[in-house]
């Protein structure tokens, strides 16, 4: 059975998209892409079809991701039915995404979309004890690679959860 993932940030052009660029690579690299697809969206919408953030892009090809093909979309409640697994990089994504559920909806339909929803620092293996990915935005390189490092544990731990079954 197809696997779909969507990587949640708050504008989609720094970390979630670092996130579908990077689990593409590791899926790509298993001989995984017909069975796990990935795609990426922000909370707000200010940058809808825009590209990933250019030093996000110079940071992630620097590690073998290209990020270029990439464009910004927003979140919407169709998302819910439309992925089995939603992962957000932080906690005010977390709240920002649960609150989308629509209200004309079952309370054990609400649960089940609750349940796809991941908090990404849930995932992380070599960096458990980390609250979140960090928004590098307004930092410097360091919060570039930083965010990378932990997008690439959160992935790993992420696709080898899905190949196990």
């Amino acid at each position: 059975m197809k696997k779909r993932i969507l990587f949640i940030c708050l504008g989609n052009i720094c970390r979630s998209p670092a996130a579908e660029g990077v689990m593409r690579e590791m899926i790509a690299e298993k001989g995984l892409s017909d069975i796990i697809t990935v795609d990426s969206a922000g909370i707000g919408g200010w940058h809808i079809g825009s590209s990933p953030d250019p030093r996000m892009q110079k940071h992630a090809l620097r590690r073998g991701y290209n990020l270029s093909m990439l464009r910004a979309r927003q979140f919407n409640s169709s998302d819910f039915k439309a992925f089995d697994i939603i992962v957000v990089m932080d906690e005010d994504n977390y709240y920002d995404v649960v609150s989308r559920i629509p209200n004309n909806i079952s309370a054990a339909q609400r649960e089940q979309y609750e349940q796809k929803v991941v908090k990404m620092k849930d995932l992380f293996e070599e960096y458990k004890g980390c609250d979140s990915v960090p928004d590098p935005y307004y930092g410097g390189s360091e919060g570039f690679e930083k965010a990378l490092d932990l997008i690439e544990d959160g992935c790993r731990h992420l696709l080898s959860d899905l190949v196990k079954y």
